[in-house]
């Protein structure tokens, strides 16, 4: 051999392939411990007291995001104890895991189909910081598209054929350029539901627009809309708002109905 020679009895490639194994690891550690900046620590709400754990590898230093419209945020903050104490749900056995069954009015429980995530309470923004989704009578600036329906004034039915009200105006996304709302104003002599007059946004994902002026929703039925979450300011509606009222929605297709809690066979 050669001085200074000492390929002969190493093997390159070996290295070069171990090398890429600690790489790896280290990658997959990073990134599995990144994506615990949300939802951790895991809550054991069925054991007393509470239990919380990281897992492994346990959560990464706070880290201080800069939002664009001023302000900023610390992930992952501060546990909230409270958010577990507001549970509306029970476990149907006694043992760890068991499926929670919702207390009350399982629609408005915040649990299975209509579970909704504690998102800011403020509205969603634009990149210019102007609210993100607001009514047409806001923004001249859109309406609907030449050659489609407009569901304004059209008649919304429930999933029990029953009439709920009108729709009176849409909601626009501006950075999306769609409709996300139907705002519903309630005919409660007709419905049941609510007070005559009162307004409720149908998200257009649960709703189907009929080319003979009507709008018929399949997951609620029209009782239902009195107890859809209402916005605090008629112009604008804000993130929690929206998961709570999508959840509300969403809930309705299976707890709408006794009968729809069943298996199908």
């Amino acid at each position: 051999m050669s001085t200074g020679a000492i390929t002969d009895n190493i093997d390159i490639a070996q290295m070069l392939l171990y090398a890429f194994w600690l790489f790896f690891f280290g990658l997959v550690y990073y990134l599995r411990q990144e994506d615990k900046r949300e939802g951790y620590p895991l809550e054991q709400a069925d054991a007393s007291p509470y239990t919380l754990s990281d897992g492994f590898p346990a959560r990464p230093d706070p880290k201080v995001f800069f939002l664009p419209h001023g302000g900023n945020r610390v992930i992952p903050g501060e546990w909230k104890p409270e958010v577990v104490s507001e549970l509306k749900a029970k476990p149907v056995a006694p043992w760890p895991g068991a499926p929670l069954e919702p207390v009350g009015d399982p629609m408005l429980a915040g649990v299975g189909p209509g579970a909704w995530a504690n998102r800011p309470d403020v509205p969603d923004l634009t990149v210019d910081g102007l609210p993100k989704i607001v009514p047409l009578r806001a923004d001249s600036d859109y309406s609907v598209a030449s050659g489609d329906p407009d569901p304004r004034g059209h008649e919304v039915y429930g999933d029990d054929g029953k009439r709920v009200g009108l729709v009176r105006d849409l909601w626009v996304d501006r950075s999306e350029r769609m409709f996300r709302y139907f705002e519903v104003e309630i005919d409660a002599e007709e419905s049941g539901a609510g007070v005559s007059g009162s307004r409720v946004l149908l998200p257009v994902n649960f709703s189907r627009v009929s080319g003979r002026g009507t709008v018929r929703v399949s997951s609620i039925f029209a009782r239902h809309f009195a107890h859809v979450p209402k916005l605090q300011n008629p112009e604008q509606v804000t993130m929690l708002e929206e998961e709570k009222i999508c959840a509300y929605f969403g809930s309705g297709h299976l707890y709408a109905s006794l009968a729809r809690l069943g298996p199908l066979l």
